[in-house]
This record gives C-alpha cells, sequence and structure tokens, in this order.
C-alpha cells in the first residue's frame, strides 16, 4: 500500500488524485501526442528535478529526442508547504549549448506554477523556442502550460513519491 508523507504537524489532504505506474505511461504518451499533435518537434527535452523526471525522460523517449537535460529546483518542503520562491540547485544546465534549439521543459505538475515558470523564463532566454509540459496542471498556477494531460485542484499522490524515502536497515 502506497503512503504519502506529510511534514511534521500536518495531515495528508483525503481528497487526492492518485497516479499508478501504468496510468503514468497511458498519461506520457497522450502528452506526447498532444505535443507531435501540434507540430512543435523539440530538439531537447528539460525536466525540472525532482519530480519531473520521470516525465522528462519517458517524454523525450515518447518524442525520440535523445538531448535530456535537467534542472534542480526546490520548491516544495512538505504537503503544501513551500519556500518564499523556487530557488535553483547546482548542478545548472549548460545553457551556452541552447542557443537556436526548441525545447521542452517538462514537470509533472504546474500547482503554483512559480517553478514552471521560473525554468521557462531560464531556458527561453536561451533558446530558439521554449514550450512547457506537465502531467496535472492546477488552477491557480501562474502559468498555463502549453501542453497538460490534467487538469486538477486536488493533491496528487505520484507512484515516484508514494513511498518514503529508503532507509537503512535495522539489525533485529
Amino acid at each position: 500500500m502506497a503512503i504519502t508523507e506529510a511534514a511534521p504537524g500536518q495531515e495528508v489532504p483525503a481528497d487526492r488524485e492518485n497516479l499508478d505506474w501504468a496510468t503514468f505511461g497511458v498519461a506520457v504518451r497522450d502528452l506526447a501526442q498532444a505535443v507531435v499533435d501540434s507540430g512543435f518537434v523539440p530538439d531537447l527535452v528539460v525536466a525540472v528535478a525532482r519530480g519531473g523526471l520521470p516525465p522528462g525522460g519517458a517524454m523525450a523517449y515518447a518524442l525520440g529526442t535523445k538531448s535530456v537535460g535537467t534542472l534542480n529546483v526546490e520548491f516544495y518542503t512538505g504537503v503544501d508547504e513551500r519556500l518564499d520562491e523556487p530557488q535553483l540547485l547546482p548542478p545548472l544546465l549548460d545553457t551556452d549549448a541552447l542557443h537556436g534549439l526548441s525545447a521542452l521543459v517538462v514537470d509533472d505538475v504546474a500547482d503554483t506554477g512559480e517553478t514552471l515558470a521560473l525554468v521557462q523564463r531560464l531556458i527561453a532566454a536561451h533558446c530558439a523556442e521554449a514550450r512547457t509540459a506537465v502531467l496535472y496542471a492546477k488552477p491557480r498556477s501562474v502559468v498555463d502550460p502549453d501542453y497538460v494531460w490534467r487538469r486538477t485542484d486536488r493533491w496528487i499522490t505520484f507512484p515516484w513519491s508514494a513511498e518514503p524515502p529508503v532507509t537503512a536497515a535495522t539489525g533485529s
């Protein structure tokens, strides 16, 4: 049974969207099809770490895009708890290598949209064109992604973050 860890003193919302691995595969294929149908052909997929790593890698495969980069951003610190603004973390993407390319920025969710907006602005400043794709978008997002698989206002449990981190086994 999958669980979602809440920060100390917080409760996990009962009303939630649960994405499992099988549905994730369907979602990525649907999202990739929307990109293809729009006529956009990205030279590069940029996955927003950490939550955007699984969909970013899957989108790159689905689109046949071999160039994949990542940008590490910290924003959420717990269930609906976040920093004042998203922070880029090292290592940083070599933006000099992006000139003239078209990029697809991929994340798991545009919740507030602040993280996606930050990464999209950074990538767009160095690329010929930068579009965004997410599995989920929420109505409060400050950015409306170019490609969205599903819109929801619910908290989302993703299969890659449904379990707590693995810890060292205790001897008994």
